[in-house]
This record gives structure tokens, C-alpha cells and sequence, in this order.
């Protein structure tokens, strides 16, 4: 194939706000053009990428036993309102009516119209298991799309679903769609890192992501830095402190004036305290019923480890009118000593370990001091809430200290359970003619994603490496004079690679030699060859490797040999 015969815009400036590589990188070598904020169109090369790591994916999934389908992008609302997730789901869907007035969507993610495809047809426990997947555009109404593929509102996913009659089959199917993954990062050549993960907007339980570690990454994982505990920050745990309930260190509760000091630093300041000895009072709405959680100044409130403990469907912060209607205090001296009856009080396990702290006082410019729990009031259940921080215990192992890092999420795992096919009914008989309702599993890749986490992974200051396996073009053959002697040679070395099985480009543009130096090592060719001065005088091409710039000078004839040896790490 020529270049000449391609459309390949490459570009020496982009975007102030591409702040990644792989947004810089994509956009200057042609791969892919931004449309609006978070849409973006896929040039020919990026095509090529996608397509690859789709048919990777797919023998995985195949080889898995899975089947592919393909559902429409356009849901009807009234299946996503049987679930509850037409109002819940976050962020947000993007919905429209039709021309009769009908809800839609279009699909974020496609559990409901898989289940009731699913509800169509199944009858008997004899049909099950099985897992039905797709390779589809994804819709997602971020408020703030960025990096390019990495976060953005129209991107393609591989989405998989599967039905059990039972949990022991579900965790069969579940291993081995898990098992497929692994083996696609593999062979895409991602060392990503498998934590333990919220199952968030889908629900279910025993959910792990895989994520690579990036310091661009826009999630957060903590690794013990001595056993193999692994966590998103949205659930990573930390090791409970040891309680601390002594009689004799209990004091006398004190009310104390602090005027406008609404903050922990405030109080700190004003009392000549520290964080850690104070309690923070945040007052919730979950479900429309009111709780308040406590977690030490020091810490902060996890909000995903709030609602996965409280099971809420909805949980937000009270507004400041509720506050001062429930405390009968301003925004910042919420306490949780006398709150009223119909507040629920869950405290992180960190107060179990701490005696004399301050609180709000639930009066305006006022704080209580030296209180201890079940003395001045009592809590309804302890939960883990904080976030993990940088140094925290491991909660695993005895001597691990957690240690903070980001990434970039690719894939997800889930075991669903009965929720979706519940609401949806999905339901078979069983072996005594008994009805069941369907066990399901769901499982996700971001197929684009892939795409930007590869070069996150994998480039210089000179532009892409792609590695083999998903290269758009496996070698690119610069002609760097268009005399007919060396585009004769120039056009057999193409045709030998092609028939070796090297998708192979020819770059026989009349350019500068520095131009198409150039443009071979931003769009990451994994072999480039150069037809030049020395194949002229002496015969012989160079072949050379793009990641590591290995490099063989050999006859004409023996390219092919030669690229197959540097192919080989490649």
C-alpha cells in the first residue's frame, strides 16, 4: 500500500488542552479528530488499531464460549425505569423523546435491553448457562470529557453478559471471561494491575477493574507494598485501628464558643487541636431518610463506601436548609450529640479507637469538647467510610503500608446476581418445573480505551510504539529518492513484506527524507526500512526496530528475514 494512496493527515501542532500523550499523539498522527468536547471521529489508522484489538477480543471471547450479538444504541426508557436506573444512573444518560413523546436513552451500558432479550427466550434450565456479547458505540454524558479517549461521551465497548442458573455456575462463567481478559491484555501487551473494585451505577458484588498504572491515570489504586492487596480508591480498605474504651480516660464534655469557625482547620486553630482529634458530622439524605456519618477530622468521607453500605439508591448531602431545620445549627457545627431520633448515626471505625475529640455542637459558633462515644451519644453501627490514604495499614497482612498510584481503568468484572433479571423477568424453569429467576454476571472493556491506555503506555519524544500485535501497519518502507531504479526495489521489498504477512506501507511521497523520517516514528511503525543512498551504491536496506532502534543492514533479497528476526520483539 502507498501513502500516497492513504489519507494519513499528520499535524506538528495540536490542541493546547490535549494534556495526555495519547491525546497529543493520536491527534498529530492521524489516528483520530475531535468532533466537539468527547466526540471524536477515527481516521483510517486509528480504524485499523480499533479493528485490531476488536478481533483480539473477540477470539478471546469466543474462545471463551461466549456468542456475539449486537444490540441497538437506542433503549427504550421504559425497560430502564423497571431497574430504577432511568434517575439513578450515573453520569448521567443521554435521554430524548421521540416523536410520540416516548422516553429513549442512548445506551450508557446494556444490561436492561440484554436481560429482556435474554427474558424473551429463556424458558428452561436446559438453555442455560450461557454469555451473549457485543462490540458497540457507548453514550455517556460527561460533564467534563478529557484526555481524549481516556474520559469521553461517545466510545466503543466490548460489553458481556452472562446467564446461570445458579451462583456456582456464575462463578464458572465469571472465571472464564475473567480468564479472557487476562489473556487480551496479554496479548496486547498492558501490564495492567486487577483490584478490587464499587460495582457503582451496575450493582452486583465481586467486582474487580483492570487498571494500568499511569501517572496521567484519573482513578486511584493503592497497592500494599508487601503482599498482593490491591484496591480502586473507591473501596480500598485501610486496617482498623484497635479499640479504645478505658474508663479512666474518659473526660467531662465541654461546651465551647467558637465563633465563624466552620472548617476542621478553623476549629483546629481556634482550640489548638489537632485533625486527628476532631470528628467531622456530615449529614446525608439516603433514600429520603436522613444519616449522619462521622469520620475523623483527619480523614475524609467516602461517599461510594456510604451508599454500598447503606444499599441507598440515591444518597446526596443535605442542603443547608435541611441542616439548620434537622441541628438547628448553620452549615458547619453540625455534632452528632443530640441529633434527633430519625437520624441514623454510622461512625468509621476510627472513633471505636478515639476518647475525648471534639464535635459540633449543633448550636451556631459552638463545639463541644472531650466527648467519647456511648458516653455523650451513641452510634448506630460502625463502617468502614474513609478513603485510604498514602501509609495506611494494610488490611490484609500484618506489616503492609498502602501505597497510592494512578491509573487508568480498561475493564470490569461483575457478578450481578438476580437484580436485572428480577426486575425484568428473567426467569426459567427449573428441573422440578420450579420458577427461578436467572443469575447474571457483566463484564466490560474499553475497547477505545485500550486504544489511548497502549500509547499512554508506550512512547517517546518521537512519537508511538505500537506493539505488533495491534500496530495499524506492521513496517513502512521509506523511499527516500524517486529515481526508478531505487522505487523499483522500493516496490519489491513492499511486495516481498506483504507476502510474508507485513501489512506494509510505502511511503513514496515526494518529501524531504527528514519528513518522512519523521512521520515513520510519530505514527510508531514497528519496522521501518529505508531505500536510500546505500541501497543505491551498496545494495542494502536498512531495517530497523522502532521501540528499542535495533537495526540490520542486509541485501534486498533478505529483508524479509531480517524483519521477521527484529519482528520477533517487536
Amino acid at each position: 500500500m502507498k501513502i500516497t494512496d492513504l489519507y494519513i493527515p499528520t499535524l506538528r501542532e495540536v490542541p493546547a488542552d490535549a494534556k495526555l500523550a495519547s491525546h497529543r499523539l493520536l491527534l498529530r498522527g492521524g489516528f483520530i479528530r475531535m468532533v466537539c468536547a468527547g466526540v471524536f471521529s477515527y481516521l483510517p489508522l486509528g480504524l485499523r488499531v480499533l479493528r485490531k484489538i476488536e478481533a483480539i477480543m473477540r477470539e478471546e471471547m469466543d474462545r471463551a464460549g461466549a456468542l456475539e450479538v449486537l444490540l441497538p444504541a437506542l433503549n427504550p426508557g421504559d425497560l430502564w425505569k423497571q431497574t430504577g436506573r432511568w434517575w439513578s444512573f450515573q453520569p448521567p444518560p443521554l435521554k430524548l423523546k421521540d416523536g410520540a413523546g416516548r422516553d429513549f436513552l442512548l445506551g450508557p451500558t446494556h444490561e436492561e435491553i440484554m436481560t429482556d432479550l435474554a427474558a424473551q427466550d429463556l424458558r428452561s434450565y436446559r438453555q442455560l448457562p450461557f454469555t451473549l456479547y457485543q462490540i458497540q458505540t457507548k453514550f455517556r454524558d460527561e460533564l467534563r470529557p478529557r484526555g481524549g479517549l481516556i474520559r469521553s461521551r461517545e466510545f466503543i465497548m466490548k460489553d458481556a453478559y452472562s446467564f446461570d442458573a445458579d451462583r456456582a455456575s456464575l462463578d464458572r462463567s465469571y472465571q472464564a471471561v475473567y480468564d479472557a481478559y487476562c489473556r487480551l491484555f496479554e496479548r496486547v501487551r498492558l501490564p495492567v494491575v486487577i483490584c478490587e473494585a464499587s460495582a457503582g451505577s451496575m450493582g452486583g458484588h465481586d467486582t474487580k477493574e483492570f487498571m494500568l498504572a499511569c501517572d496521567e491515570g484519573e482513578d486511584t489504586l493503592f497497592l500494599c507494598d508487601q503482599c498482593d492487596y490491591t484496591a480502586n480508591a473507591e473501596c480500598a480498605e485501610s486496617r482498623r485501628p484497635e479499640p479504645i474504651r478505658a474508663a479512666d480516660q474518659l473526660g467531662d464534655r465541654e461546651l465551647v464558643e467558637t465563633p465563624n469557625a466552620r472548617t476542621v482547620e478553623e476549629v483546629c486553630a481556634l482550640l489548638g487541636v489537632t485533625p486527628d482529634q476532631l470528628v467531622k458530622t456530615l449529614l446525608y439524605v439516603a433514600d429520603g431518610k436522613y444519616v449522619a456519618a462521622l469520620v475523623r477530622g483527619d480523614r475524609e468521607l467516602n461517599e461510594t463506601k456510604l451508599t454500598n453500605h447503606l444499599g441507598a439508591a440515591d444518597l446526596r448531602m443535605a442542603t443547608e436548609a435541611e441542616i439548620e431545620e434537622v441541628t438547628g445549627a448553620p452549615l458547619g457545627f453540625t455534632g452528632p450529640v443530640g441529633l434527633p431520633e430519625q437520624v441514623k448515626t454510622i461512625a468509621d471505625h476510627d472513633l471505636a479507637a478515639m476518647h475525648d475529640f471534639v464535635v459540633g455542637a449543633n448550636q451556631a459558633d459552638a463545639h463541644f469538647v472531650a466527648v467519647d462515644v456511648g458516653v455523650d451519644f451513641t452510634v448506630a453501627e460502625y463502617a468502614d467510610l474513609r478513603s485510604a490514604m498514602e501509609g495506611d495499614r494494610c488490611p490484609r497482612c500484618e506489616e503492609g503500608l498502602l501505597r497510592a498510584k494512578r491509573g487508568i481503568e480498561l475493564a470490569h468484572v461483575f457478578k450481578l446476581g438476580q437484580k436485572y433479571a428480577q426486575d425484568l423477568g428473567c426467569v426459567f424453569s427449573d428441573e422440578a418445573g420450579k420458577e427461578v429467576v436467572a443469575t447474571m454476571g457483566c463484564y466490560g472493556v474499553g475497547i477505545s480505551r485500550i486504544m489511548s491506555a497502549l500509547v499512554e503506555q508506550y512512547n517517546d519524544d518521537n512519537g508511538i510504539l505500537w506493539p505488533f500485535s495491534v500496530a495499524p501497519y506492521h513496517a513502512v518502507v521509506l523511499l527516500l529518492d524517486n529515481e526508478p531504479d531505487l522505487a523499483r526495489i522500493a516496490d519489491q521489498v513492499s511486495a516481498d513484506l506483504e507476502a510474508a504477512g507485513f501489512e506494509t506501507v510505502l511511503d513514496d511521497r515526494a518529501e524531504r527524507p527528514g519528513v518522512k523520517f519523521k512521520d515513520a516514528d510519530l505514527i510508531g511503525y514497528p519496522l521501518r526500512l529505508v531505500i536510500g543512498k546505500r541501497t543505491k551504491s551498496e545494495g542494502t536496506v536498512e531495517v530497523r526496530r522502532r521501540k528499542d532502534q535495533a537495526e540490520l543492514v542486509v541485501p534486498a533479497a533478505d529483508v524479509v528475514q531480517a524483519a521477521r528476526q527484529l519482528a520477533a520483539d517487536a
